[in-house]
């Protein structure tokens, strides 16, 4: 039976009155929590039969650092939601959800992260199972958005569900229960009493104004997004979506829920707390997330805080700092000022061709069959050398390392750095014993030089000085393995850095007699052996030693084979990359030098250390004997796994940046959720397809949400048909239901060939804008290029003065300004971001300059504004848009102008 409008009303005022009530009553209990310090950790289970599944009660203990920050979220927001089931028995039950851990003494509060905290999302109508057992139906539920006001609690634009009225949006519940008042006698009062109490209540759900820059707060998620949050953490999760679906908003949920340990499973507690006793590092700071600019980072970082995450510069990064940290810091494929490494990283390096950038992944897979077969062909090489030496001992462990070897297939990592282990006490006591006779050859000859002259070796260091000044470290490439494992300590004086040099000059000249090659005289080694002239070994003793040096060169190799495999990659690819050169394939063959290395290019480094170590421990047995010395050059890799590994923007980044992401979850876990758009790719190298990601999991559990919850009608139609005008990929949006949804037509102004007649034209439309709404909106304007940002800022600026409207010039995407400033950005800043009105200057000019991506641009900028976008044109709408026309108006003149 339909209610009446009276009966309704009655309904509404009970379901305020109850909720203001229940809002006040939170927040003094949090309040007072945080005024005495002290409460019983048992506040995380604040209800336990039907409220959480977590099967422990916490003992009582002082207040934590956690507890605080939920007692100081509950004091200024006490709940999001209020949620009415019935049961079997047709017995009705509320619920008041929060978006953090309860306070003690609300048995009907829950986090919003607990199991029926999903209660929240679940449409009216929809059955669900309480943790008790208990199968309920969803009979009404509400939206809150609290606020403390002087005179009491209050929720603003709630938002009430029912199947008997539908969906209606309450301006104010304190404005509605002020309304009941049966004393008024003035008839004015009356008549204005019932015009408000029909303007506080509105039929279905408005649309919000977007009224600061920043990632759009949604507490609670929809039936979808919520599914999605709350799978298994042991998940390879890919979310795909347009604009304003709530992609980065369902992840950062996500990550919230699965960092509180109470809310998960059982089995996934027991595993958290073996990874924390095995790494030491505890859950909630074992995550990282990847964002494509630094701009992004800095608001996911405001999203975090709302959902009392901490979330530092340690725990989000983008992938151009993260990649240089690892390589230069971690693994030394970068050089540094020590000496260390092999490569100079050179951001527009021409060396790859655009076969390498379409098809990135064949490309690094020819590198890692190249690069392990090389190694492998080097140990083979290695024992043959060493089976067919004189000494028996030598010659006995050489047949034996053959067969080990010859046993190794293709795809046999684990199992042959396993087999070369069991030989390591025979090698490394046949190389002690051969450097002994070497050294002792080699210290002979010093000794002789000092005889005769005992300022020798300080003559020496003066000359290696002026070497390392003029030149800077050796820049030699032949031997670096086994000159570092030759003299492992880093000498501390400079008789000792002579030695040192000494007896390497000396060896790399003894090595390459025997092996028949020359020492570059260019070189560091090659200068100093000819200012050594014949103060070093006679010939004699030169081809003595050689033969043994040759001998431990080789026998070197199966001293620590893994070490050698994963150190020796960047060397490995510069070989591969100069074959590769020689056959154009993957590389231009011209403007590189050896030592340089693309951006891309690294990521190609990377990957293989981190997969080929990846591959490594994955292995229990491994990581049980991390501390073994045949595994312990994996700890660095070790080190850096995380339990969870989140990426935002993911199309932007290439499937061999994706694949280096995936590579730090840790091994036990394999934790990975990215979200992104294909139609928002702005990179010509970022991922193509669900192709693409598949490669870097084969299990990738792709889901894909179509509600867009940020733009108007028109331009969501007009989304939909960019899309079909430039050949994107299809999608299926749709805008939520109960929504009002209306705008205006976005507006084109075309033939604007000067500054002035765009300013002048801008400076009109956010004046339209500011009369229509009341107040001005968040508003961005984007150009084509960062020397285009300070002087638009600067004309809008002078153009707006008398409205006391500020522009502002946000240089290379950096956010500064107040709320209310208009805000210029380079095109190329703006992923991720949303205002409500957005201007594209130049469009037809973006055409020239990113004829690849421009697409894209369009795509992405376009879906920036919520309901208000302007474009401008030097001349006319470009030809692959022209079909867009239709869409656009002049101005946005009244609200009439909607279309």
């Amino acid at each position: 039976m339909e209610l009446t409008a009276e009966s309704r009303q009655q309904h509404l005022e009970q379901v305020a009155g109850e909720t203001i009530t229940q809002l006040d009553g939170i927040a003094v209990a949090a309040k007072v929590k945080l005024s005495n310090g002290q409460a019983s950790g048992a506040n995380a289970l604040a209800n336990l039969n039907s409220m959480t599944s977590s099967p422990a009660i916490h003992r009582l203990e002082n207040i934590s650092s956690a507890n605080r920050e939920s007692y100081q979220i509950l004091a200024s927001e006490p709940a999001i939601a209020r949620v009415v089931v019935v049961d079997g028995q047709e017995n009705l039950h509320t619920y008041y959800i929060c978006r953090t851990t309860p306070v003690t003494g609300f048995p009907s509060l829950a986090s919003y992260r607990a199991p029926i905290g999903r209660l929240a999302s679940l449409e009216v109508g929809t059955e669900f199972l309480l943790p008790n057992g208990t199968l309920v139906e969803v009979f009404e539920r509400a939206q809150l958005n609290p606020i403390e006001l002087a005179d009491g609690w209050d929720s603003r634009n709630t938002i009430v569900e029912t199947d008997e009225y539908g969906l209606l949006t309450i301006e104010s519940l304190r404005a509605l229960l002020s309304e009941v008042d049966e004393d008024v006698e003035d008839l004015l009062d009356q008549l204005l009493a019932e015009e408000s109490a029909k303007n506080t209540i509105i039929n279905g759900m408005r649309r919000s104004l977007i009224t600061k820059m920043g990632l759009r707060d949604q507490p609670i998620l929809d039936q979808y997004q919520d599914e999605i949050f709350r799978l298994p953490l042991d998940k390879r999760l890919l979310l795909l979506g347009p604009p304003g679906t709530g992609k980065t908003t369902t992840l950062i949920r996500r990550l919230g829920q699965k960092l509180d340990t109470d809310f998960l499973e059982e089995g996934e507690q027991r595993l958290i707390a073996n990874l924390r006793a095995a790494q030491g590092v505890t859950h909630t700071n074992s995550w990282l997330m990847f964002t494509p600019t630094e701009l992004l980072k800095q608001y996911l970082k405001e999203a975090f805080a709302r959902e009392n995450v901490p979330a530092s510069d340690l725990r989000i990064k983008t992938w151009r700092d993260y990649r240089r940290e690892l390589a230069r810091s971690t693994f030394g494929v970068l050089k540094t000022a020590t000496g260390s490494g092999t490569f100079v990283l050179k951001e527009n390096l021409p060396s790859l061709s655009q076969e390498a950038l379409n098809s990135p992944i064949q490309w690094f897979e020819d590198f890692n069959k190249w690069q392990y077969n090389a190694y492998l062909q080097e140990l083979r090489a290695a024992a043959d050398m060493l089976s067919k030496v004189v000494d028996p001992t030598t010659k006995k462990l050489g047949q034996a390392l053959q067969s080990i070897l010859t046993q190794t297939g293709s795809d046999a990592l684990t199992s042959m750095f396993g087999a070369l282990a069991t030989e390591l006490p025979k090698v490394q006591d046949l190389v002690n014993s051969l450097k002994e006779v070497s050294d002792r050859k080699i210290k002979a000859a010093l000794n002789l030089q000092l005889n005769r002259n005992r300022a020798f070796l300080d003559e020496l260091a003066h000359f290696i000085d002026g070497l390392q000044q003029t030149q800077g470290p050796d820049t030699d490439e032949q031997d670096d393995l086994d000159t570092d494992e030759e003299d492992a300590t880093t000498p501390r004086t400079a008789r000792a850095t002579a030695l040192n040099a000494y007896m390497q000059a000396v060896r790399n000249q003894a090595r390459a007699v025997t092996s028949k090659r020359t020492v570059s005289k260019t070189s560091r080694t090659g200068k100093i052996i000819e200012w050594l002239g014949e103060r070093g070994l006679t010939e004699a003793d030169r081809a003595e030693v050689g033969a043994n040096l040759l001998i431990q060169t080789n026998m070197r190799r199966f001293v620590n084979p893994l070490k050698r495999y994963l150190g020796g990659l960047p060397k490995r690819y510069q070989t591969f990359r100069r074959e590769r050169q020689q056959t154009d394939s993957w590389y231009n063959k011209e403007g590189v030098e050896n030592r340089d290395i693309h951006p891309l290019e690294l990521d190609i480094v990377l990957l293989a250390i981190l997969r080929s170590a990846g591959e490594l421990l994955s292995r229990p047995s491994i990581l049980r004997d991390i501390d073994n010395p045949t595994w312990s050059s994996l700890q660095p890799v070790l080190s850096h796994y995380c339990n969870q590994v989140l990426v935002d923007e993911a199309t932007d980044f290439s499937p061999i940046q994706l694949a280096c992401m995936a590579a730090l979850t840790h091994p036990r876990l394999r934790s990975f959720f990215a979200c992104g758009d294909f139609n928002q790719r702005l990179t010509t190298w970022g991922a193509r397809s669900a192709d693409d990601m598949k490669w870097v999991f084969s299990d990738f559990d792709i889901r894909e949400i179509t509600v867009s919850y940020r733009q108007s009608k028109q331009l969501n139609d007009l989304a939909r048909a960019m899309i079909q005008a430039v050949g994107g990929t299809e999608q299926n949006v749709t805008l939520p239901t109960h929504v009002d949804s209306s705008g205006v037509a976005p507006a084109l102004l075309e033939n604007a060939i000067n500054t002035e007649t765009v300013v002048s034209w801008l400076a009109n439309r956010i004046l339209e804008i500011e009369r229509f709404v009341g107040q001005l909106p968040s508003t961005a304007i984007f150009v084509n290029a960062e020397d285009d940002v300070a002087p638009v800022a600067e004309a809008l600026n002078a153009a707006l003065v008398e409205h006391n409207i500020q522009a502002i010039a946000c240089r290379e995407g950096q956010a500064v300004g107040q709320e209310n400033n208009v805000r210029v950005f380079d095109i190329q800043y703006i992923k991720g971001l949303e205002f409500e009105t957005v201007f594209f200057v130049g469009i037809d000019q973006l055409v020239a300059k990113q004829p690849t991506l421009f697409d894209k641009y369009l795509y992405v900028g376009a879906t920036r504004a919520a309901t208000y976008l302007g474009i401008t044109c030097e001349g006319a709408l470009p030809n692959a848009i022209e079909s867009l026309r239709p869409h656009f108006s002049q101005g946005w003149h009244s609200p009439s102008t909607q279309k």
